[in-house]
């Protein structure tokens, strides 16, 4: 059996909570997978350009950086917390039911903007939620937490594949078809088919298909559904909702809850006014603390270094995913575009299974362990890419095995960084908008690189981000130790101030 009794208990007395956190991120998944196989589509129904269109990728990561970034003012409550939950769900829903009405691009870009913000908002306060709620134990429903991204993200190309058009709006020029087509088999989850259009049929004029994916993102409205009124549920259980008040009694604060299982029946409440008073805010918050001129060198250097390590990893992601497909038709691996387009499928089935895989594993290593395990994996698969850059069966191996060790870095490092900080910093709010930050970026980046210096460059991005990532890494470790001795250094000092107190209290009662 994987887990102990302790751990399944602790599970049961939160089943209700943490059931309704990851249900919440199979909606994050849902939204963020559903863009790159609908572009043309979405291309066709705006009646826009490829540059025009490609700033609603922009539109909705940004926000989501600007979400994750002011998520966790709502953490101050569970109230708060909660609502902005439900609120965030139910908007994904209506985003979705509304996107085949988006006639015009920049009415497009919005609607995906708002969409960015409540996905954002989602991922800050899961994550803060879940940590909150089971502390030292908290890696293990972080891992399944972040495998409910991945399920969301290869359902949502499964629904939206059978309503795509293949043949295009007929109102661009030859050369734009090329690229649009491009384009999409880079982004898309699926292979599709090659088009030969020639300039002439172009020039008169392409009967227009008529597409049919607005059925897609309708059905997808209709499958999020469930998670907002899962949340309500749950605010009705907690007795948060005035006008309904519920008939079972009210549950125990989540963070009693799990600090009772580690430090007894008087501990929660003073860890509970720690968390209020400390960390777990929005990164705004964390900085207004009166209480950080106090800390230690160590301390911020925790928050900076596990952030940047999650920009260079989350940014290895986003880039792979984006550009696999090019480097894999391109010289000298020449694949067909057919073959290329199962890369990225391969790509996110492999991160889903390595988070699935990763619920035991964090069990029975520490996150230190397997961070480790995972960086030096990303290392040696990029490097033996590098080394067989010309066989193409390697890349499909090495595919699965990019997204096996990247899977499970992020839940590791936030369990990590928490259990070193002890709960008390902000490092859920900084990690978290560290790594969309990092996703942002780098597909940026890398892709402009491939660009101008060719699609061998890709691979080698990856090995240099990989290994500055490793580099930042160990100099966490190293502040870590550094954090260790000053907590350790604390401690005696607060027992020499105790016990001459104790001494003169007791020689007063002679």
């Amino acid at each position: 059996m994987f887990l102990d009794e302790r751990i399944l208990t602790l599970f049961k007395r939160n089943a209700h909570h943490t059931l309704t956190y990851w249900s919440v991120f199979f909606s994050f998944g849902l939204c963020i997978a559903f863009l790159g196989p609908t572009i043309l589509d979405l291309q066709c129904q705006t009646n826009s350009t490829l540059r025009q269109i490609t700033w609603v990728f922009f539109a909705q990561q940004f926000c989501l950086l600007i979400g994750s970034s002011v998520g966790g003012i709502f953490k101050r409550t569970l109230l708060t917390a909660l609502a902005a939950l439900f609120v965030s769900a139910l908007i994904i829903s209506v985003i979705f039911a509304i996107i085949p009405l988006c006639n015009n691009v920049l009415v497009l870009a919005i609607a995906m903007a708002v969409s960015g913000l409540a996905m954002g908002v989602i991922d800050t306060i899961a994550n803060i939620q879940l940590v909150t709620i089971y502390q030292k134990d908290s890696a293990v429903f972080l891992q399944a937490l972040h495998f409910f991204i991945g399920f969301g993200a290869l359902v949502s190309p499964l629904i939206v594949d059978p309503f795509l058009s293949e043949t295009g709006c007929g109102n661009h020029t030859g050369n734009e078809t090329e690229v649009i087509h491009h384009f999409r088999s880079m982004l898309r989850n699926s292979p599709i088919i090659e088009h030969s259009i020639p300039l002439s049929n172009l020039s008169h004029g392409v009967e227009k298909e008529e597409s049919s994916v607005h059925y897609a993102f309708w059905i997808m409205a209709l499958i999020n559904l469930p998670v907002p009124i899962a949340v309500l549920y749950l605010m009705y259980r907690e007795q948060l909702i005035p006008c309904c008040p519920s008939g079972t009694p009210r549950l125990l604060d989540k963070d009693e809850l799990a600090m009772e299982s580690q430090q007894g029946a008087e501990g929660p409440a003073v860890e509970q006014n720690e968390h209020e008073a400390g960390g777990h805010g929005s990164i705004f918050s964390c900085c207004q603390n009166d209480n950080l001129r106090e800390l230690p060198l160590s301390f911020f250097m925790i928050h900076i270094l596990g952030g940047m390590v999650l920009f260079m990893t989350d940014g290895i992601v986003g880039a792979y995913a984006g550009f696999v497909y090019t480097y894999a038709v391109a010289p000298p691996m020449s694949l067909p575009h057919k073959t290329a387009g199962y890369l990225a499928s391969i790509f996110w089935a492999a991160i889903t299974a390595g988070r699935l895989l990763s619920i035991p594993l964090s069990y029975r290593f520490q996150p230190v362990k397997l961070l480790i395990f995972n960086l030096a994996g990303a290392i040696v698969t990029v490097l033996m890419l590098l080394i067989f850059y010309t066989n193409s069966i390697f890349l499909f191996v090495g595919t699965c095995l990019c997204g096996l060790f990247l899977s499970s870095i992020f839940p590791c490092m936030l369990a990590y960084t928490e259990d070193i900080l002890d709960y008390q910093g902000c490092a859920t709010s900084v990690l978290v908008t560290s790594a969309g930050m990092g996703e942002m970026v780098m597909q940026v980046l890398v892709g402009s690189i491939i660009q101008t210096e060719g699609s061998y460059s890709f691979l080698l991005c990856g090995m240099i981000i990989a290994c500055i990532g490793f580099i930042l890494f160990i100099g966490l470790l190293l502040f870590h130790r550094m954090h260790r001795n000053y907590l350790t250094g604390t401690s005696k000092k607060s027992a020499m101030v105790e016990e001459p107190a104790t001494e003169q209290n007791g020689s007063s009662s002679l």
